[in-house]
C-alpha cells in the first residue's frame, strides 16, 4: 500500500478499491492455506501492485484514463437549486446531501454549487456574499432569485452544466476542447486571454482554469509563480 502512493490511502477510486480488495483477498488464501508457499500470494500481490502503478502513470499523461477509471463528477446543487435528477442517478437522498452539509458546517440557503467527487466526497462553493447578501430584507432576497441567471459571468453561457469546478481550460499543455466549446468560446479568445498574460503558446501552460465568478488561473512551465 506505500508503494502504491499516498493517493491510494487518501483517495480510493472504484478501480483503487478494487485492488486493494484483490491484495487482501490474496493475503488471506495464503495465511489460511499453511500447505500452500507463500510465493503463490506474494507473486500476484505484485503484479497487482504494476497494473495499478502502470495505470496510475498511465492516467497522469492521458486525461481520458482518468476518466475512464475514475468517472466524472456530478453536480447536485447547480446555482442554488437542487439537481434532483442527477440525485436520483447516483441514487444520493435528501439525508445524504443534509449530512454533507452539516459536516461542512454550510447552511444549503448558502451555496451557490455543490459537486458529488468521484470519490463520494462533496464538495461545496458558497454564494458570494457580496452578490448574495441578505441585508435587504425580504423583497430583497425575492428579488435576488428572479435575477440570479443574469448576474452570472458573461463568460458562461445561460445553459452551462458546472460539471466540475474549476473548470479546466488546459491541462498538461493541450487544450481542453469540450470544455471550449460548451462555454461557447473558442481558441481564439483563449489565446487572447494568455497573451493578456503574457503567454504565447499554449504549450507553456501547466494548467489553466476558470471558476464560477469567470476569474482565470494560469499556471505555466517555467515560470516562477501563477497567474491571476
Amino acid at each position: 500500500m506505500r508503494l502504491m502512493g499516498k493517493r491510494e490511502i487518501g483517495k480510493l477510486s472504484v478501480f483503487d478499491l478494487v485492488i486493494s480488495v484483490m491484495i487482501a483477498e490474496i493475503a488471506v488464501f495464503v495465511i489460511e492455506d499453511t500447505d500452500r508457499p507463500i510465493m503463490d500470494g506474494i507473486f500476484p500481490m505484485i503484479i497487482l501492485l504494476v497494473v495499478q502503478i502502470g495505470i496510475a502513470l498511465i492516467s497522469l499523461r492521458f486525461r481520458k484514463m482518468r476518466m475512464l477509471f475514475d468517472g466524472k463528477p456530478t453536480v447536485l446543487v447547480d446555482r442554488g437549486k437542487l439537481n434532483r435528477e442527477a440525485m436520483r442517478k447516483q441514487r444520493y437522498n435528501l439525508d445524504d446531501l443534509l449530512l454533507q452539509f452539516r459536516e461542512n458546517k454550510t447552511n444549503i440557503a448558502d451555496v451557490e454549487f455543490a459537486i458529488l467527487e468521484t470519490t463520494g466526497k462533496l464538495s461545496i462553493v458558497q454564494k458570494d456574499r457580496n452578490v448574495h447578501g441578505s441585508s435587504g430584507g425580504e423583497g430583497k432576497g425575492e428579488e435576488d432569485s428572479g435575477n440570479k441567471e443574469s448576474r452570472l459571468p458573461k463568460t458562461f453561457p445561460r445553459n452551462y452544466r458546472f460539471e466540475n469546478l474549476p473548470v479546466p481550460l488546459i491541462m498538461d499543455g493541450e487544450i481542453q476542447k469540450d470544455n471550449l466549446e460548451r462555454l461557447e468560446k473558442d481558441r481564439f479568445w483563449l489565446n487572447n486571454q494568455l497573451k493578456q498574460r503574457g503567454i504565447v503558446d499554449v504549450k507553456h501552460v501547466f494548467l489553466c482554469t476558470i471558476d464560477h465568478r469567470g476569474k482565470l488561473f494560469i499556471d505555466a512551465k517555467h515560470r516562477k509563480g501563477p497567474h491571476h
